[in-house]
């Protein structure tokens, strides 16, 4: 289980995330917004607890983003299989997310709510996971947004799965910091 929590002069966000379940207890005063991780939620098959508070639900929604990100990242086994791709439909909506949680953040949509693709970079970056969405058909935002977290949720439950080995052409990563006098 991972617990992160960020506190800002604009926000207050704790995030509880555990492998299995995929049931979400989210409050965050948003309804879209707790729809959406409860979708996430259920797809992955990761239990979510998201107690939120904001002052403007742009600070909201990137940061609940940035603290599940975080979550999320501690959360990945070291054999993890480490890429996923799904394609959900959703009446109109049709979306392909493609996910590689090997440890390098990069984004590439965009999804037609500026709001909810902040969203997905936010998480992108703090997860430090490649995400890549195609919205291959729709009209209607709120589906593509949708099919999109679920997607999401997809993929990522394939790349969590562990195998048992390090899924990598380099082996196992390492990085340190040293203080500059050392």
């Amino acid at each position: 289980m991972s617990v992160a929590k960020r506190e800002t002069s604009e926000t207050s966000i704790r995030v509880e995330l555990r492998a299995g379940g995929g049931m979400s207890s989210s409050k965050t005063g948003n309804r879209f917004l707790d729809h959406m991780l409860n979708a996430f939620a259920r797809y992955s098959g990761l239990t979510l607890d998201v107690q939120a508070h904001s002052d403007l639900t742009h600070h909201l929604v990137e940061d609940v983003a940035l603290t599940l990100g975080h979550a999320f990242r501690e959360i990945i086994p070291s054999g993890a299989a480490r890429y996923g791709n799904r394609v959900v439909p959703m009446d109109d909506a049709l979306v392909q997310v493609s996910v590689d949680i090997g440890g390098r953040p990069y984004y590439e949509g965009p999804l037609p709510s500026g709001l909810y693709d902040h969203w997905m970079r936010s998480f992108s970056n703090e997860a430090r996971a490649t995400i890549h969405i195609i919205v291959l058909r729709g009209s209607d935002r709120h589906h593509i947004v949708e099919a999109a977290f679920k997607a999401l949720g997809l993929a990522l439950r394939d790349a969590l799965v562990d195998t048992g080995e390090t899924v990598s052409t380099k082996g196992s990563i390492s990085l340190s910091v040293s203080d500059a006098d050392e």
